[in-house]
């Protein structure tokens, strides 16, 4: 007989909306980028001064060519030069952090079109990412298991967690449309390409306090979310391995 799934209490603290993503371009990754686009010596510029330089250096480029330095730059493994030319010119007007198929690149197509966006002045198209608290307390303590040994990892915790954050979505949200049977389901994988940074703030014997952040396109909803219950679970052992 399966067991039920746990249910948790959810409820959001806090919730607020980013055209910067937190946390993305470093000062190392500014200073790399310059060295890509042949900036003499970013290693002597002050911290405070890279962004802007950044910005500088891409703006003495057409907006298709710095497109393409800046996506070379962020995917150096994952895109091949042929691809990279013809996503330079769907950036300038497509949004593809949620357009595109490819959900696993959606945080890398947010991160450059955050920086062309701003460096040219609106060419590109505008951005919004969601950053939220959610505190999710179980019945049980043992049931906080479902979020995996390490309740921060994004590969094991974003599952069941998103199908706790859904039932605070109104029920034509996009996430509740497109995923209803991954939610249902025991696979999610694309789970850890919505959620695109996940924190576990605080644990406590029977919760854990998430930080999250993700495209408004995903979640946006959620700000208006009350307290409320809801159950979860797991993507099934074996095939979250595959």
């Amino acid at each position: 007989m399966t067991a039920p799934a746990p249910t948790f209490t959810v409820e959001r603290l806090t919730f607020a909306t980013h055209t910067e993503l937190p946390r993305s371009w470093q000062v190392a990754d500014y200073r790399a980028l310059l060295t890509q686009l042949n900036f003499d010596n970013p290693d002597a510029l002050p911290e405070a001064e890279l962004k802007e330089m950044a910005q500088m250096a891409l703006t003495d480029l057409e907006p298709r060519e710095a497109a393409v330095a800046v996506l070379t730059y962020l995917f150096p493994e994952e895109l091949t030069a042929g691809q990279i030319e013809n996503l330079a010119h769907q950036i300038l007007t497509e949004r593809l952090w949620e357009e595109n198929p490819e959900l696993p690149l959606h945080r890398g197509f947010y991160q450059a079109t955050q920086l062309l966006h701003e460096a040219f002045n609106g060419t590109f198209p505008s951005v919004k990412a969601v950053e939220f608290q959610v505190k999710c307390t179980a019945e049980n303590a043992a049931d906080l298991a479902v979020f995996g040994t390490d309740a921060g990892d994004r590969a094991t915790a974003a599952a069941p967690l998103l199908r706790l954050l859904a039932v605070g979505l109104p029920d034509n949200a996009l996430l509740n449309r497109l995923y209803s049977d991954h939610l249902a389901g025991d696979k999610f994988a694309e789970a850890a390409s919505i959620i695109w940074e996940l924190r576990a703030v605080e644990k406590t014997a029977e919760s854990i306090t998430f930080d999250v952040v993700s495209s408004a396109y995903w979640l946006e909803d959620f700000k208006y979310a009350d307290t409320y219950p809801a159950p979860t679970h797991a993507d099934a052992a074996s095939e979250a391995a595959e």
